[in-house]
């Protein structure tokens, strides 16, 4: 008997702890000792303590229904910073937190750290810009205000069409005018779709300009419109304020902002005239095309300038049917004569202008005018065309007659060299060392080879276009007279015959019988 009430202790501390260890691996508060890694689970959200959970899967499911507690809280679409942390750790038992707990505190952290409300607008892509806006028909009113800057009158409206080529939903604008406005929406009542496109196909059949016999029958006015722009409309969400009201889009979309385009150079510009016609200053122009120094610089038709327009970022092109009386100009007649240089002409018949009343189709570009074709025309007077006869032969080019050198003595009044040479230079000397060779400036036959006095040894040269030139001082002449030479052919060597200081060529140019400065010629 007292052995077996020694024995009773023991097995009822066992048993209780074996009650214990069973209860706590049933308790939902506590998770069980695993050899599996880690059994317990820290979370945080947004870098603060959230709870303690059994797995990952539970801290992720947490945080799936404090986001949809969130977003039911809020009407908009909202952006919130959610970067779940989980640490896990092997325990033998610990404590866990009721999911419902863990869920509370997740809402309340991704409450404080609710970046933006997203709320619902439309995102306009114009060109490569963009803008959001609240409404449809704040988009509408803004294309149409663009529009009735032109469209006096009222008669186009826009509408928005989806773009069924795009695989996601995106809204077009297409311009109407009211009248087809009024139709679609009757016919849209009434008629399947079929016969909606049908009857607006005869609408706008029927709106084309009517051709008739005389002026009283064309209807003046605008005949279409559009956007120069590809505009695409998509429904998104964005932060409020990055939203634009009406009147923040209008400003930004319709008023004029300084644009840089390219003009090309015609006949008879000038820097100044450019500035003026697009309303900017010379220095402003100048410092757009650095490599102009002044406003005296040289022009060449078909140059390139840079000048900046003041041009919307929305922008409207439309056709306008005008009539107008003007005097005009005929087309310049020319008479070719092979026989002549291309740098002769002259005029055979003056011009003078004439006189039509016009039906012109205009297409602009905001207000500037961009093409012109005229659908009725009536002369009143008949324009007489200027006639002008012009040479087609192209006339001999002329090269530097040495390989290198330098001039020693230019063209025109001097000091006499040594007291040997002329006060009034007709050529150039070129600096040369004796035996350089000499070469035909140009084409032409050779008309004076040898000794000539002063000159020394010297070579002339006529050519086809009644230039001469003259090689002289030379130490030996290569060609005879009456040969014919090519421009870049060896025709003598340089020296320093004749009435000469020193080595060199002397190089001249002449106009029927008169010298001239070679520089003015020479490529």
């Amino acid at each position: 008997m007292s052995i077996h009430s020694r024995k009773i202790p023991v097995w009822f501390a066992t048993a209780a702890a074996i009650s214990m260890l069973v209860g706590l691996f049933f308790m939902p508060v506590y998770v069980p000792f695993r050899h599996s890694g880690s059994t317990m689970f820290q979370v945080t959200l947004n870098g603060t303590y959230v709870g303690v959970t059994d797995s990952r899967a539970t801290a992720e499911h947490c945080l799936t229904q404090a986001r949809r507690t969130l977003a039911k809280n809020n009407k908009d679409l909202v952006y919130v910073k959610a970067e779940l942390g989980v640490e896990g750790e092997e325990v033998l038992w610990g404590q866990v937190d009721q999911d419902s707990e863990i869920t509370k505190r997740m809402v309340s952290v991704l409450d404080t750290n609710v970046q933006n409300a997203m709320t619902r607008c439309y995102t306009v892509k114009i060109g490569e810009n963009t803008i959001n806006m609240q409404s449809r028909s704040d988009i509408l009113t803004l294309l149409e205000k663009a529009l009735s800057q032109y469209d006096k009158d009222g008669k186009y409206v826009t509408d928005l069409a989806l773009d069924t080529s795009r695989e996601i939903n995106v809204l077009v604008p297409k311009v109407i005018t009211t009248q087809e406005q009024a139709l679609q929406t009757e016919k849209e009542e009434s008629l399947p779709s079929g016969g909606i496109n049908a009857t607006l196909s005869d609408v706008l059949n029927s709106a084309q300009p009517a051709v008739g016999r005389n002026f009283e029958d064309y209807k003046l006015g605008i005949t279409a419109m559009d956007f120069t722009q590809k505009i695409e409309i998509a429904e998104a969400y964005m932060p409020s304020n990055q939203i634009s009201d009406l009147t923040a889009a209008e400003e930004e979309v319709l008023k004029q902002n300084e644009q840089q385009q390219i003009y090309e150079v015609k006949q008879n510009d000038t820097l100044s005239g450019i500035a003026e016609m697009y309303g900017i200053t010379l220095d402003e122009l100048l410092t757009l095309n650095p490599n102009y120094s002044s406003s005296s610089a040289i022009l060449r038709v078909g140059d390139e300038i840079t000048v900046t327009s003041p041009q919307p970022e929305l922008s409207v092109s439309y056709t306008k049917q005008e009539y107008y009386e003007e005097d005009y100009t005929a087309d310049v007649i020319y008479k070719d004569n092979p026989d002549w240089y291309i740098t002769k002409t002259e005029v055979v018949q003056e011009a003078s202008k004439g006189h039509r009343r016009v039906i012109a189709l205009n297409s602009y570009e905001d207000s500037d005018k961009v093409s012109t074709s005229i659908v009725k025309e009536e002369v009143t007077r008949e324009a007489v065309p200027e006639i002008i006869e012009r040479g087609t032969k192209v006339p001999p080019t002329f090269i530097w007659p040495v390989s290198g050198g330098s001039i020693s003595s230019g063209f025109g009044h001097r000091s006499s060299p040594g007291g040997i040479g002329s006060t009034n230079h007709q050529g150039l000397d070129i600096a040369v060392s004796t035996g350089t060779a000499v070469m035909a400036s140009s084409s032409g036959t050779v008309t004076v080879a040898g000794w000539q006095s002063g000159y020394g040894y010297v070579v002339y040269i006529n050519h086809a276009d009644g230039k001469q030139t003259r090689y002289g001082h030379l130490s030996r002449v290569l060609v005879h007279v009456g040969q014919s030479v090519i421009q870049g052919q060896k025709i003598a060597l340089s020296g320093s015959t004749g009435n000469s200081t020193g080595p060199h060529l002397h190089f001249e140019m002449r106009i029927n019988g008169t010298a001239v400065n070679p520089l003015s010629y020479l490529n």
